[in-house]
């Protein structure tokens, strides 16, 4: 009888393509089963390893089959698609998963567990409450420009600036007036709504571990330290600190051949919503480097002096990723004159 010892599985809505292989590669497995028999499937299959895409729902089921001892291992469908067999389908999808875990280069990402997925979900919900916020904004900004009135850029100045435009402008009419009154009222129950996401961040920090180690990195706040720390579990996805740079897409792109290196800007692979958290972090720590004579600030400088702030700013998101992998791993608070979170090992 062959057994199974590596499954692939296609996720979908409600029904799930199987490929299963046994040791030899040979298929024992070529099915479909629906949502509701899958849990059930899982239990009555011998302890095997499972590979799946990474999509919506491949970290919940990733943890309903660890709960029956299975290994599982999440591939990145960029990864999986150049194995698919001429025409695209869930047989072959599924079968490519199964051989794209075969290779022993691949590259895979952990399961998250329920409280990484809590804090990435209330950072996308606080993410797309600024957006709206910012899309209300423009919206004012454009209507009160109609009639001659222009805010400075700037969220604060538009929320500085509205009261006494409603209350004192003589272009705008009762019914404008009121109208304008309105999108300040609902400006400020967004306000209130980044403001109470804010405070779920900061008492998720008060509690996690890790959280508190990424915030002694200069320029990590709440926000980045509580995003780090969902991405990074406890550091094992990533080799050493610079594939989680790459990760982040916060290195070169590259673009060599015939011994000729040839580097570009960076990749913007990755997560742009933590890169854009890194790179604020970056900023702001520039801004009060040149008073500083550590280690780092040292280093800062004469990037600045070379090369520009700008590119300064990147050089320091991509060292601040690096150093976020070494206390995680380290299990120790940043420290400046660290040669190790400087060094190779960062």
């Amino acid at each position: 009888m062959n057994i199974t010892t590596t499954l692939g599985i296609d996720v979908a809505k409600n029904v799930f393509q199987i490929h299963g292989v046994d040791y030899r590669g040979k298929a024992t497995i070529k099915e479909k089963i629906s949502r509701k028999k899958l849990p059930l499937f899982l239990a009555k299959m011998n302890k095997c390893n499972i590979f799946m895409e990474t999509c919506g729902s491949s970290n919940y089921w990733g943890r309903e089959a660890q709960k029956y001892g299975h290994t599982v291992k999440l591939i990145p469908a960029a990864y999986v698609k150049p194995f698919v067999k001429t025409s695209k389908n869930d047989a072959n999808d599924a079968e490519a998963i199964v051989e794209a875990g075969s290779r022993p280069s691949m590259r895979f990402a952990e399961v998250k567990t329920t409280n990484q997925q809590d804090i990435q979900c209330t950072h996308r919900i606080r993410s797309r409450i600024i957006s709206n916020r910012t899309a209300l904004a423009n919206e004012v900004r454009g209507l009160l420009a109609e009639y001659g009135i222009v805010i400075p850029q700037g969220i604060h100045k538009l929320r500085a600036q509205l009261p006494g435009i409603i209350a004192e402008s003589e272009e705008l009419s009762g019914l404008m007036k009121d109208n304008v009154t309105d999108l300040y009222q609902e400006f400020k129950q967004l306000d209130e709504q980044v403001k109470k996401y804010d405070d779920k961040i900061k008492a998720l920090c008060k509690n996690n571990d890790n959280c508190k180690l990424l915030e002694s990195i200069p320029g990590i706040g709440p926000l980045t330290a509580s995003i780090l720390a969902s991405i990074l579990g406890n550091g094992g996805s990533f080799k050493n600190g610079r594939n989680f740079a790459a990760f982040l897409g916060l290195v070169p792109r590259q673009h060599s051949s015939g011994g000729k290196t040839k580097l570009y800007g960076i990749t913007k692979h990755g997560d742009n919503y933590v890169r854009m958290l890194l790179a604020h972090g970056a900023r702001n720590v520039i801004r009060y480097a040149g008073k500083k004579n550590d280690l780092v600030s040292c280093w800062i400088n004469k990037i600045v002096m070379r090369r520009g702030a700008n590119r300064a700013t990147i050089a320091l998101a991509a060292k601040m990723a690096r150093m976020a992998l070494a206390v995680i791993k380290s299990k120790k608070a940043y420290n400046a004159e660290h040669k190790l979170i400087l060094g190779k090992a960062a």
